[in-house]
């Protein structure tokens, strides 16, 4: 596993480190089980502070995609798999919207909208 960040970036960092896990996931990179890096030995990678790896994960873990576990890392949770199949789903969402000129920050609203009325 390979967690990516962009130094130039706008975004913050631990909203990357986020974002390049849930990309592995939806991927299907890695799955149901599997171990993700020590928060330390990604922040060490990184050079970045651990604290916000540490923050990071408990981002992915409040989404439900991580279950963190003293002594035992941050495993990768089995309601994530149902990630992974939704990724062909998205990808065609996304290609339709900008097939009608639809930004992908509108997208993103419509679905949070569409979500919150759920």
């Amino acid at each position: 596993m390979l967690i990516r960040i962009d130094a130039e970036s706008n975004r913050p960092l631990f909203e990357q480190v986020a974002s390049s896990v849930r990309g592995d996931i939806l991927a299907g990179r890695i799955g149901p089980g599997d171990r993700l890096p020590t928060a330390r030995e990604v922040a060490d990678a990184l050079e970045i502070n651990l604290h916000t790896v540490l923050r990071a994960y408990q981002q992915l873990r409040d989404e439900g995609l991580i279950d963190l576990r003293r002594g035992r890392g941050a495993l990768v949770s089995g309601s994530a798999a149902p990630l992974a199949d939704l990724a062909g789903d998205v990808a065609d969402l996304v290609r339709r919207a900008a097939s009608l000129g639809i930004s992908s920050t509108t997208l993103a609203s419509l679905v949070k909208d569409t979500a919150h009325e759920r």
